[in-house]
């Protein structure tokens, strides 16, 4: 009998259809949850997490692995309670995205094995400088260590030759994160030997090259005209100061992950990924959600000057400099939190690269944008943070989301779209609709609407044929319109709610007509509590599945 050769998770690039995570021969949508730092490191604390998150809808975990774990002694490698973690996600159907948290973890090195902790001759350490002069050393090994590289390196590639001997005929893990918001804190570049001596050098022409040549819009936005060629200076390049500095930090810390990343892909070929602690530039970068208190901490919001956010590593400006130095890397994924959603999802579907959120917030504002990164931005996965101490938002919509999720993986960027309605302010403010055209048929988005106070909402649309469509979600009325020359009308022709059997196939629940269409105007998907105020009749009603299926139909004027 012929036996079908496996292949380990990849990526599939497509120009129609965008870049698709394939898990065992199929697109695979990560409904994921990052665990709070260290929690994947125990077994027994993860057997009363693993059920918790499938019932909240969850398929994917992300989780951090820590060198100093699996290499506590150099060149002696322990693997064992990771072994007994893998296959507790196997146990529970559950898929896993390892975070390498290597020589740095947001910025520090303090997840490294001890025999490099004490040994800052052989893995030297970055320094500062503040405002007065005073040096100081950070709690961060320099990107200039070749010999933290080359170490960190041989651990990364040891890593996931044992998870290819391990768990590729099973796919458990499906990415690998290489380091963790990588970047320099506390001044705007390394102030060691080694990073001055490496600053006096000019700036590699191939990269002011590649520079010169289709970089992202956020680049040359900050740097609308760079040297081309030639022999210069960090800062006559980049201008003195903090943006010279930034530069540098991004070339260095890029080239030393490339090394790491390369070292695992050469082990074991997974998607590989770095990902961004992001800035803030300013108040119009922040999201409207954003809390008054969280907005003015330089510390929780990421600051506007690199070393206020670590500098260096890969923000949005600095994408062209990380992608010149590291082939190795799949794509670069920002950890949003914060800073504008939807404007963060177009920065990073950068040329080829797929959306990949690793860190969000887990509450319900946070739980609302998903849609929108997995119905516009076609996003592969979204993760909010520590899931497992409250599943509570994002289990709502990831267990949505589970019925429907072959669906939404495979869908083409031009047959999705996604959106999402926050609590209304009060006094409430002007709301625009989302629009999407598919083909010759508009579809507006609005507020659900009810006789008393309209409530928060999200969802996505997913065109299954000509004028049919999949509706998923809550707190939406969806309307249609054909833009076709000669149209004289657009209606509802039939809508059903669906449901998932025992299977997992969508079947027919209710056949939906009425108020449920308002009366031919609009499909309603409800709240799953409407709030009527006090208008005595409940013309829209409680939602229960949040899928549907409707398909339009369009008459012709009469000549």
């Amino acid at each position: 009998m012929a036996t079908v050769a496996h292949v380990h998770p990849h990526l599939r690039r497509d120009e129609k259809n965008g870049t698709k995570l394939i898990v065992k021969g199929k697109p695979f949508l990560m409904l994921a949850g990052e665990l709070h730092n260290s929690n994947l490191s125990s077994a027994s604390y993860m057997a009363d997490v693993w059920p918790r998150m499938v019932q909240n809808g969850i398929n994917t975990l992300l989780g951090g692995v820590s060198w100093a774990q699996v290499e506590p002694a150099e060149g002696v490698f322990d693997f064992s309670e990771l072994d007994k973690v893998i296959l507790g996600a196997r146990q529970h159907d559950m898929h896993l995205v390892l975070l390498w948290f290597g020589t740095w973890k947001n910025a520090v090195s303090t997840y490294v094995p001890p025999w490099v902790k004490k040994d800052s001759g052989r893995f030297p350490r970055a320094r500062s400088v503040d405002e007065h002069g005073n040096r100081a050393i950070l709690d961060a090994i320099s990107p200039l260590s070749r010999e933290c590289a080359e170490a960190d390196s041989r651990a990364f590639g040891a890593l996931l030759a044992h998870i290819k001997d391990f768990d590729q005929h099973h796919s458990t893990v499906l990415m690998a994160q290489v380091e963790n918001e990588t970047g320099i804190l506390g001044d705007s570049r390394d102030r060691s030997t080694l990073a001055e001596a490496a600053w006096e050098e000019p700036v590699p022409e191939a990269l002011l090259a590649h520079l010169a040549e289709n970089p992202h819009p956020k680049f040359a936005k900050r740097f609308p005209s760079i040297h081309r060629s030639g022999k210069h200076s960090w800062e006559e390049v980049f201008g003195p100061g903090a943006p010279a500095d930034e530069m540098f930090m991004a070339f260095h810390i890029s080239r030393f992950v490339h090394k790491v990343a390369a070292a695992g892909k050469a082990s074991y070929p997974i998607p590989v990924y770095a990902n961004a602690w992001l800035a803030v530039d300013g108040p119009e970068c922040l999201d409207p959600s954003t809390p008054s208190f969280v907005a003015s901490s330089k510390e929780v919001a990421g600051g506007s000057k690199p070393g206020e956010y670590p500098s260096g590593g890969p923000c949005v400006h600095v994408l062209d400099v990380w992608r010149f130095n590291t082939p190795s890397l799949d794509f670069i994924a920002p950890d949003i939190y914060f800073q504008d959603y939807e404007m963060t999802c177009r920065d990073y579907l950068y040329k080829d690269d797929p959306l990949f959120i690793p860190e969000q917030r887990r509450d319900p504002e946070g739980a609302r944008r998903m849609w929108l990164a997995y119905g516009t931005y076609g996003a592969i996965g979204v993760s909010p943070f520590a899931v497992e101490f409250d599943a509570t938002a994002v289990g709502r919509e990831f267990k949505v989301l589970n019925q429907v999720k072959d669906i939404v993986a495979s869908a083409s960027a031009t047959d999705r779209f996604g959106f999402f309605f926050d609590k209304l302010q009060d006094p409430p403010l002007a709301e625009k609709p989302w629009v999407k055209v598919f083909g010759d048929m508009q579809v507006t988005v609005e507020r659900a609407s009810v006789f008393g106070k309209p409530g928060p909402g999200g969802g996505l649309i997913v065109r299954l044929a000509e004028n049919k469509f999949l509706l998923v979600g809550f707190g939406f009325d969806a309307r249609f319109k054909s833009l076709r020359k000669g149209v004289g009308f657009t209606g509802i022709l039939t809508s059903r709610e669906l449901e998932a059997g025992d299977d997992g196939t969508l079947r027919t629940g209710r056949i939906w007509n009425g108020d449920q269409i308002k009366g031919g105007e609009a499909m309603v998907m409800p709240n799953e509590e409407p709030d009527y105020g006090e208008f005595p009749i409940p013309a829209s009603t409680p939602a229960r599945t949040g899928i549907a299926e409707v398909e339009a139909y369009v008459l012709e004027e009469e000549t």
